[in-house]
């Protein structure tokens, strides 16, 4: 503002010691049209000197105009000097009109070289304005405008920044800390090879069978049945889950369905395997009474075969390692039954390996079917380790020997039509706020029917089952608990209604998960 007030103060005393600037000797002043320009005598005292502002005939010698104002708090303009001007101080007056030019725009100065021209001016070429109601656009105010918009906007863009950092260092943190091997998920195109070895010589006879992740159908490979569960494209995570279990070291076992081959045939997914042609362990209840031995029979190879998914074996000698795996979806739908009623458990699609040393990872704990889910799945209350995921398994173990015994002709009675658990209760359908309601709020389970526990060996079943879906997690026993108790059962083949021989102890302990 300094800088501005001395130019102008210059340009004042430019324009009233005009007198000096050297005249050509040949000029004639009669010859000149003289302008007529707004003057402000020499000796007004108001601050605003156009309050004195006086029209007047400029001498010969001035053929221009001039107006310099100056700005006050930005929103006033007051008039300091008008009078008459020489184009030869400057080439900028060549216009009727007086127009600021933006180049000297700090100076607030302008001239014209018409008659009556600087009683009005224009600031920066924009619109006419008379010096009382001007008001000029101010170079600090839009700096001012600018500077207030950088304030304002920096801070956010920083602070953006800083979330963005903070967001993606806890990603990798946890990554760290909780991570576990995580299934590729991108265009199955480009991540699933093609089958390295020929495909399996194997032709589709009838479908047996589907479900939320793909079909089941029954095929031929050369001379052997097998079963050849197809997945859609979509449903690949599954597809690449469930052979992998399969494929583990010492997943061979009787009673765990044998896995023979894992192929993509175009835009589907095959998974390859035994078949068995009594069907699954609920589609074989539904028409079909057991005898006391044979619920033993099925209930022992089931809890054989899960505890055996649910075991670790240590490296020894050459042999690799066996880690614990959680089945996550255990349901009578996914127990086969051979031809001579043993059980084999199937479909891995949820499962989970616990590799020794290794947390379980960033897992989502809500997956299953709601009927068998356990009171601390519904509730969302997980501790995400192996013990709590097999102890979800055992709830649903005992969901499945309840489905064994409610269909076993050993109790007195009329055995009823066959209902999978909750059935009575929640229907064939519940939604996942039934499920909570009845399981974790009121803490139901399936009914226990009296004629059930006046049967002895179904008094101890009915109590193993009990202790499998305890409502505390950490009280359930393990599966290799259950295996010994229906193993002494089995043993037992003269079975009173009414009471055991003194003489016949059954194993009956406490058991936890990490036994």
């Amino acid at each position: 503002m300094l800088a501005t007030r001395r130019l102008l103060f210059f340009l004042l005393a430019v324009a009233k010691n005009c007198d000096g600037f050297p005249m050509d000797p040949d000029y004639n002043e009669d010859a000149v049209n003289m302008i007529t320009c707004a003057v402000i005598p020499d000796g007004c005292k108001y601050e605003d000197k156009s309050r004195c502002s006086q029209i007047e005939k400029c001498p010969a010698v001035y053929d221009s105009c001039f107006i310099a104002w100056q700005s006050v708090n930005g929103s006033e303009d007051i008039v300091k000097h008008q009078g008459c001007w020489t184009a030869s101080h400057t080439s900028k007056c060549s216009t009727a009109e007086c127009k600021q030019d933006p180049m000297i725009g700090a100076l607030n100065f302008c001239c014209c070289n018409s008659d009556f021209c600087n009683t009005n001016y224009t600031v920066f070429f924009g619109s006419t304005t008379t010096p009382e109601g001007l008001k000029p656009v101010e170079p600090e105010k839009a700096d001012s405008v600018r500077d207030t918009v950088l304030y304002s906007l920096v801070p956010i863009a920083v602070l953006v920044c800083i979330i963005i950092g903070i967001f993606f260092m806890w990603r990798f943190y946890y990554k760290d800390r909780f991570g576990h091997e995580q299934l590729p998920t991108i265009d199955p195109e480009l991540s699933t090879p093609p089958s390295p070895q020929p495909l399996k010589p194997v032709q589709l006879i009838e479908l047996r069978a589907h479900g939320r992740f793909g079909e089941v159908y029954k095929g031929t490979m050369i001379t052997e049945a097998v079963a050849v569960k197809i997945f859609p494209m979509k449903e690949k995570v599954s597809w690449m889950m469930e052979q992998d279990i399969y494929k583990l070291p010492h997943m061979k076992h009787d009673n765990v369905l044998r896995f023979i081959a894992a192929e993509k045939r175009d835009d589907k997914l095959w998974l390859i395997s035994q078949f068995h042609d009594l069907g699954s362990l609920s589609d074989y209840l539904k028409g079909h009474k057991l005898s006391w031995l044979d619920m033993l029979k099925i209930g022992e190879s089931m809890a054989k075969g899960l505890a055996y998914l649910h075991d670790d074996i240590p490296v020894t000698g050459h042999s690799e390692a066996k880690p614990s795996i959680a089945h996550r979806d255990f349901k009578s739908k996914n127990v086969l039954l051979k031809s001579d009623l043993t059980a084999c458990i199937a479909d891995f699609g949820l499962a989970l390996k616990f590799d020794a040393g290794k947390s379980a990872g960033e897992i989502h704990g809500l997956v299953g079917t709601r009927r068998y889910m356990a009171p601390e799945v519904l509730e969302g209350a997980i501790c995400f380790n192996r013990d709590a995921f097999l102890r979800i398994d055992m709830y649903a173990c005992g969901l499945v020997l309840w489905e064994l015994v409610s269909r076993c002709s050993a109790a007195e009675g009329q055995i009823d039509n066959y209902q999978l658990p909750f059935e009575e209760e929640v229907g064939t359908h519940p939604t996942l706020e039934d499920m909570q309601e009845y399981v974790v709020l009121k803490k139901c389970r399936p009914t226990i029917k009296e004629t059930w526990l006046r049967h002895s060996g179904l008094e101890v079943m009915i109590n193993t089952i009990e202790e499998c879906w305890d409502q505390d997690a950490e009280a359930r026993v393990s599966a290799n608990c259950v295996h010994e108790r229906l193993i002494a059962l089995s043993r037992l083949t003269n079975v009173s209604p009414v009471i055991f021989s003194p003489s016949e102890e059954i194993p009956y302990q406490i058991s936890s998960i990490s036994a």
